[in-house]
């Protein structure tokens, strides 16, 4: 009787017991794509469970000290007591190493569900009027993630993310005018200092991890107001949300997507090794580890650097070093173009309108060529940062590696973009499925027990089905904001 009260209580004054039946009604597409967020999501849950533990343990600091730990081989070596406690928490700490592996797997993974959830928004048109805020909020959010993962695998001060942050401060310095005072703050110093661990653990853990936070939060709330986009399909238009209610089956659904991914990850922390520090060694400022590649979403910005020529010159007196085109300019100019593109498409296309149904690829041939030619430029530069690995898989030398992902960084861009253009424009004219082209034939068996042939019978290929729900699956419809307003006004 009181818990009932205290609900009406509540309820009265703040009326949510309609808000939570509006919600749980709330319509959600049922298709596979849209679930490549959730599994981002996720992700982030466990970094933030398995960081919690992380941090129990870590010691962020520069502080020299010698290591007597349970790891024999490093025993009576000097080193920071970032690196130390990061032995210790994979050798001494109970589940200690699997957390961390879980963390580093979390994070590879976090970082590849954002950068293909925004591969399925740009080649599906999602980014179009009235969503344009959301793709601004989803490229903070794989910047953000990038920085994130940077900074994670530098925290433990190993040989190999100490080459990384070299690497990061040179390209600091690099910033006309004022990369010396950037490095500075960055850093606290001249490279390497003995404030770079404990500043590098603010920034991962506090600075970067609220505005991670901060942006899904505005992400999920710009989602649950315009509602979802869909596929083309029967019975889809542009003015209602077709899918399962959030309550129950939807909810069911994600929390199995959840229990998959977390199991995945568990399995990938516990069997599949990762970021073994032990084995690079403490950092050594004389020393730079060979091969050494980062994670995969900086492999692009190593590969830039790799490739680049040593270009340097003067702008307005102000010196312009080697790093600055390959790793400022390029990463800016890429993010600037994406952070435009629906801009850019709308003017080249002359499409205002407000957009609730999604694109085939085929339906937008040019934009699906800029997009697959982007791919193709990401595609050779990791490949890039890893040349010396891959010349001496390869049996070559790295200078004609070098060479020859050049040449295909020009290339093929263009051999790709072209091709995706005309099937694009092949597939849209003839409107066929690309796997179930042709026409279907139906083979009769007789009275007699032969077959025979019913040619009045051939039928055009099946259409793909972009439905949102299977057959029986009880359907919600839901009115898009725009279409509401005009409803309320009319």
């Amino acid at each position: 009787m009181v818990t009932r009260r205290a609900v009406e209580w509540f309820d009265d004054r703040l009326q949510a017991a309609s808000f939570a039946r509006r919600a749980l009604r709330k319509a959600f597409p049922d298709h596979w794509a849209f679930m490549l967020g959730e599994i981002a999501l996720y992700c982030y849950v466990i970094l933030v469970l398995t960081g919690t533990f992380l941090v129990f343990f870590y010691v962020g600091s520069g502080r020299e000290v010698v290591h007597d730990g349970p790891y024999a081989p490093l025993r009576g070596t000097r080193m920071s007591a970032a690196y130390d406690s990061v032995l210790r928490i994979s050798f001494e700490v109970r589940a200690g190493l699997v957390m961390r592996q879980i963390h580093h797997w979390a994070a590879v993974v976090f970082v590849a569900a954002i950068a293909v959830h925004m591969l399925r928004v740009f080649f599906t048109g999602a980014f179009r009027r009235p969503r344009e805020i959301n793709w601004f909020v989803g490229l903070s959010l794989l910047l953000l993630a990038m920085f994130a993962g940077f900074t994670g695998y530098s925290l433990p001060d190993d040989l190999l993310s100490g080459t990384g942050l070299r690497i990061a401060y040179s390209v600091l310095l690099s910033i006309p005018v004022v990369g010396t005072w950037a490095a500075f703050l960055l850093f606290g110093g001249e490279f390497p200092t003995p404030d770079l661990m404990s500043r590098l653990y603010v920034i991962h853990v506090l600075l970067l991890q609220g505005l991670i936070v901060g942006a899904l939060t505005v992400h999920l709330a710009v989602v649950w107001h315009q509602k979802h986009t869909m596929f083309r399909g029967p019975g889809h238009d542009e003015d209602t949300v077709r899918g399962s209610p959030l309550w129950p089956r939807y909810a069911m659904k994600s929390v199995g997507l959840a229990f998959c991914v977390f199991g995945v990850l568990a399995l990938l922390g516990g069997l599949a090794q990762i970021n073994p520090v032990w084995l690079y060694g403490p950092f050594d400022p004389t020393i730079v580890t060979s091969p050494a590649q980062p994670d995969w979403y900086m492999g692009w910005l190593e590969g830039a650097l790799r490739l680049a020529p040593p270009w340097a010159f003067r702008v307005f007196g102000a010196a312009v070093p080697e790093p600055f085109l390959p790793a400022v300019m390029l990463p800016g100019l890429v993010f600037t173009v994406l952070a435009l593109w629906p801009f850019i498409e709308r003017r080249i296309t002359g499409d205002d309108r407000p957009h609730h149904l999604l694109d085939r690829p085929r339906d937008a041939p040019l934009r699906t060529a800029v997009g697959v030619a982007g791919v193709s430029v990401m595609a050779v530069l990791t490949l890039a940062g890893s040349n010396d690995v891959l010349a001496n898989l390869l049996g070559m030398q790295i200078g004609t590696f070098n060479r020859a992902a050049r040449f295909l960084l020009v290339a093929l861009p263009m051999a790709t973009g072209v091709v995706a253009y005309a099937a694009c424009r092949e597939l849209g004219r003839r409107d066929l499925h690309p796997i179930a082209g042709g026409r279907r034939v139906v083979v009769r068996r007789t009275a007699d027990g032969g077959f025979r042939l019913d040619p009045a019978s051939a039928a055009l290929p099946d259409q793909p089905d972009h439905g949102q729900g299977g057959q029986g699956e009880p359907q919600r419809d839901q009115r898009h904001p725009e279409q509401e307003a005009r409803r309320d006004e009319g």
